[in-house]
């Protein structure tokens, strides 16, 4: 089981149909929306500032979200996937984007809908990246624009694969592959 810690009169709220991997850490003030996914050895470290995220976030193993202490917050819209070992620090990132593996999102960046940050990119603070853009590099720079129905549907399908995939957790195992 997850290890859910309240601190400082806060307690974690999670949404129905959450997968919380049993070694996953969420401290604090964080609420968490429906059909989430929080992965092995993750931590929402909700205990400086507040951590929102909404419907069909997935979190994959080894990421970290943290905050400033009343400086920063971290908000997440709905079906964000956040790679592998991805470090989120009082950022705010919007519906339908993507943050790939190993990257790093500082404090007060933004990433727009349907953006896409590239595995092992640092996207420095206060950093603004727009809807649909994609962005590379340390520090992250501006790359391309991404087709808007493209993205949406690429970053739709990653979220909806990583709620597929928390199944067969959640459900002992006995999904097949088709989803059935």
């Amino acid at each position: 089981m997850a290890l859910i810690m309240p601190l400082r009169s806060f307690t974690p709220k999670i949404g129905n149909d959450c997968f919380l991997a049993e070694n996953a850490t969420i401290v604090g003030d964080v609420e968490m929306g429906s059909e989430c996914s929080v992965w092995f050895n993750t931590v929402l470290r909700g205990d400086v500032n507040s951590i929102r995220i909404g419907n069909r976030v997935n979190i994959q193993d080894g990421s970290v979200l943290h905050t400033l202490y009343q400086k920063s917050t971290i908000v997440i819209g709905n079906d964000v996937s956040i790679g592998h070992n991805v470090t989120i620090h009082g950022a705010h990132i919007h519906d339908y984007a993507l943050i790939g593996m190993g990257a790093i999102v500082m404090d007060d960046a933004e990433v727009g809908e349907g953006a896409l940050v590239a595995a092992g990119s640092v996207v420095l603070s206060r950093t603004k990246i727009g809807p649909n853009e994609m962005w590379a590099g340390a520090p992250a720079k501006f790359v391309k624009m991404m087709e808007p129905e493209k993205s949406r549907e690429l970053n739709q399908k990653i979220a909806h694969n990583y709620l597929f995939y928390s199944k067969w957790y959640t459900e002992g195992g006995h999904t097949s592959e088709t989803g059935e």
